[in-house]
């Protein structure tokens, strides 16, 4: 259906659209790094061990993978800018949660909860950002994520100095959720407001993934376990296997991790010029020959170029593979719950995994698997080729007339 918006006016809207759903991501990822920057505070203000933290670390990560199935009944009800308003906001707010809880449990069922805002905010705006990648006709998902990475870059630059001045957890994560929150309340009253067709029906309140985000989620999966087992491992690697100093061996996480967010930043115009199949299978090399890199390297220096490399080759999985899912069957915002689902279920066993495998082995070893699954990426990569009828055209590249983009729902 066409949206209610004139179409000599449609540009400007889209644009206004693009940036209110960048910024989304861009607060998304300001909870994750002021978080992860308070973790050693959390850890030491309730006296927890390795294990202890361990498990509730885990507990985001449950409540995402449960919730995140509810987000498409939730958009067609509330339709998607108020859904985006509720849950972004929510997701900010409960950023003060963890450091108030007084033990253990009251900390686990805190972090069920973030991990259930974040989830399922998650899924919005990643429905959201296809309906606006559908209207301006070409790839703006990577570029959305990499906002995402500066986000998190932004809220361990605020984190970190806090943390050295030794300012309480719950002043700190307090105002920096109040701060937020009220941000993404202002911002999120300028997001596309996609509603289902008048003859639509409801999705499901709860529901088994679909066929179609199984297949796309198992290149998902094969991602985001090279992500999570590389950013949580790296420097252990650097450590145990190439023999590097402390110092050294965080600078693999740094090249990772910056990689990863600049390759994000500029993913889009290698998924216009290449087309989406060839982007993702072009990374899947890069990222494969770094993870030969990585296992037979026996110095610092190849280990972290490797590890550079795997951080370039797989940034454009989880946007492209969220992309192909929004483009295919009648409810984007299910499919992409279902991929998410599959997806982050990988981050949450990648390190375990890798952690497994390296007790009965050695370290080398798990990132062989490493390899071998960003190898699939190069196999699978034909799954997130765009769909019939979708305004991003199948070169990835080709710009199509906003009146000529037909997506399934009303864009307002």
């Amino acid at each position: 259906m066409q949206s209610s918006d004139a179409v000599d006016r449609a540009p400007r809207a889209v644009r206004r659209a693009h940036l209110t759903i960048a910024t989304a991501f861009a607060l998304h990822g300001a909870v994750s790094g002021t978080f992860a920057t308070r973790i050693p505070w959390i850890k030491d203000h309730l006296h927890l061990g390795a294990g202890q933290l361990g498990l509730a670390l885990v507990c985001p990560a449950i409540g995402s993978s449960l919730l995140m199935p509810v987000a498409g009944r939730l958009m067609h009800k509330l339709g998607g800018r108020a859904s985006l308003r509720l849950l972004l906001g929510l997701w900010c707010a409960a950023l003060a949660l963890p450091a108030a809880m007084p033990g253990l449990p009251w900390l686990c069922l805190a972090l069920l909860a973030f991990g259930s805002c974040a989830g399922t905010a998650d899924v919005v705006m990643n429905a959201l950002g296809v309906a606006v990648e559908e209207r301006k006709g070409k790839s703006i998902m990577s570029g959305l994520h990499g906002m995402w990475s500066v986000g998190t870059l932004i809220g361990a630059a605020i984190g970190v100095p806090a943390a050295h001045a030794g300012l309480d957890g719950r002043i700190h994560l307090g105002v920096m959720a109040a701060a937020l929150a009220t941000i993404a309340v202002v911002v999120c009253r300028y997001a596309p407001d996609v509603r289902p067709a008048p003859d639509e029906e409801a999705p499901p309140r709860f529901s088994l993934p679909p066929r179609s985000a199984l297949v796309i989620g198992a290149i998902g999966f094969c991602g985001v376990f090279a992500e999570g087992g590389s950013s949580d491992w790296c420097a252990v690697y650097l450590r145990d296997i190439a023999h590097a100093s402390p110092a050294i061996a965080a600078l693999a996480y740094t090249a990772f991790s910056c990689t990863m967010a600049i390759t994000r930043l500029l993913g889009d115009f290698a998924v216009r010029q290449l087309g989406a199949v060839t982007a993702l299978r072009s990374g899947g090399v890069v990222a494969t020959v770094g993870g030969l890199l990585v296992v037979l390297a026996h110095s610092p220096a190849p280990a972290i170029a490797g590890f550079a490399l795997l951080g370039v080759g797989i940034s454009v999985v989880v946007p492209l593979c969220f992309a192909a899912a929004g483009r295919r069957g009648p409810v984007p915002s299910q499919a992409i719950a279902g991929v998410a689902t599959v997806t982050y279920t990988s981050g949450l066993v990648a390190p375990a995994a890798i952690g497994g495998i390296a007790g009965a082995t050695s370290l080398t070893v798990s990132f062989v698997l490493v390899t071998v699954l960003t190898l699939g990426l190069v196999v699978g990569a034909g799954v997130v080729g765009p769909g019939r009828g979708t305004a991003v055209a199948a070169s990835g590249g080709q710009r199509v007339p906003i009146e000529k983009a037909a997506p399934a729902t009303r864009v307002e």
